[in-house]
């Protein structure tokens, strides 16, 4: 759905992305990190140039975070030529891996148990979301305010 609507948009025009959320990223490189998920693969955004990057940090507590991850992992899911990233900010891995199992979560989520990754993107509140173009250039960023529409329009944007 996520896919069709955003084509649609596409096709008249009106693919622009809504507004960004304030951020000190905006226009910088997507800030580089290597770390394994919680399934145990190596994942990163240095390897992912080329293509569209979403890197999504959510948490369990985070009642956003609820409303937001079903739209995630459908996006995933229509989109395989966008790589999602998940970043945890849960204190306990078993936190984690009841999320991603509630919601049946199947893009690559990283445990940021000492909140580096966080602390890297600048992030201040849950859940934070930042859209990166091929080239590696943070295009958009959303806080909990986020909605599905916004998020399909800002990977269109960042797509072209």
């Amino acid at each position: 759905m996520l896919a069709l609507l955003a084509s649609l948009l596409a096709a008249c025009g009106a693919a622009a992305a809504p507004p960004s959320a304030p951020s000190p990223l905006l226009g910088k490189p997507l800030p580089d990190f290597e770390r394994r998920t919680v399934a145990g693969a190596a994942v990163g955004t240095r390897q992912a140039r080329g293509r569209v990057v979403i890197v999504k940090f959510f948490a369990k507590y985070c009642e956003p975070c609820r409303r937001t991850l079903p739209a995630a992992e459908r996006l995933h899911r229509d989109r395989p030529d966008v790589l999602l990233l998940g970043i945890a900010e849960d204190e306990r891995q078993a936190d984690v891996r009841e999320t991603i199992a509630t919601y049946g979560l199947t893009f690559p989520v990283v445990h940021d148990a000492g909140n580096v990754l966080s602390g890297r993107f600048r992030v201040r509140e849950l859940p934070a979301v930042f859209v990166a173009g091929p080239d590696g250039t943070v295009r958009w960023a959303a806080g909990p305010e986020q909605d599905e529409q916004g998020l399909g329009l800002a990977v269109e944007a960042a797509a072209r």
